[in-house]
């Protein structure tokens, strides 16, 4: 690994999914790559990190026949695992993905694919997820653009910097050719979430969220429009621009 950067690939739709085995194997163009992912898929667990309870690991083989570490816990799991010596470390990158379904606006606190990307942040690497705008992509093929996008940006964030605790986020739309890749800010998702019943088991369902389109600049207006979206995200959540008001509610104890 010495010559080429080494580059950790997961993702929270599971260590067998078609998305993870298309990134890997655009990602060996760049680096040799190791992956490591969930057991199962994970999907929506956000920044869940097991503590203090056993966690299975294996060793898996991909469907092109190259090995994997399959973790029986979340994909941020995955990467403090990694991190605390699963793996070699550091890398020169995380990259995780390929998720089926885009990560935009508030759907970046659910994501187990942002999140494990932001868990390699804390862990001081740089990283990168990357989501399909396609949940129908059930084939390694259909990822071909998706992954043609990362490799660009993986490609470019290897040879630059990242401020701390900072991560790149891209969302790919569903088409045969993106008409360019946009840097967006977070814009804001409309969740049309149902709750079903059957007895005494509940299940979150209903049709996929929309957002609000007509905001440019946003991650939800370049999907709309057949852009790549490039949103560079960090773990400071401090609403800054807050404070000054917070201070004049003159709160004491």
């Amino acid at each position: 690994m010495a010559d080429r950067p080494y580059i950790v690939v997961t993702n929270d739709d599971g260590v067998q999914a078609p998305g993870i085995l298309a990134l890997a194997t655009a990602m060996r163009q760049l680096g040799e790559v190791i992956v490591v992912a969930p057991s199962i898929n994970q999907s929506a667990s956000g920044h869940k990190k097991t503590l203090f309870t056993d966690v299975p690991v294996s060793e898996v083989t991909l469907a092109d026949g190259s090995p994997a570490y399959s973790v029986g816990g979340s994909p941020a799991d995955c990467i403090a695992f990694a991190a605390l010596g699963l793996l070699p470390w550091p890398p020169a990158i995380v990259v995780s993905g390929v998720n089926r379904g885009s990560n935009l606006g508030q759907d970046i606190t659910y994501s187990g694919t942002v999140t494990a990307a932001l868990e390699a942040a804390i862990h001081g690497v740089k990283a990168v997820a990357v989501s399909y705008a396609n949940r129908d992509a059930n084939a390694v093929e259909d990822y071909a653009e998706a992954t043609r996008v990362a490799t660009e940006v993986v490609k470019r964030t290897l040879e630059k910097e990242l401020p701390p605790l900072t991560i790149l986020n891209v969302n790919v739309p569903p088409c045969d050719r993106v008409r360019g890749i946009r840097l967006t800010r977070q814009g804001v998702r409309i969740y049309k979430d149902e709750l079903a019943k059957d007895g005494n088991l509940y299940r979150i369902v209903g049709p996929e969220p929309t957002g609000n389109y007509e905001e440019e600049g946003t991650d939800v207006w370049a999907l709309h429009n057949n852009y790549a979206s490039l949103t560079p995200i960090h773990l400071d959540m401090t609403a800054h621009r807050f404070l000054a008001d917070l201070a004049a509610w003159d709160i004491t104890v």
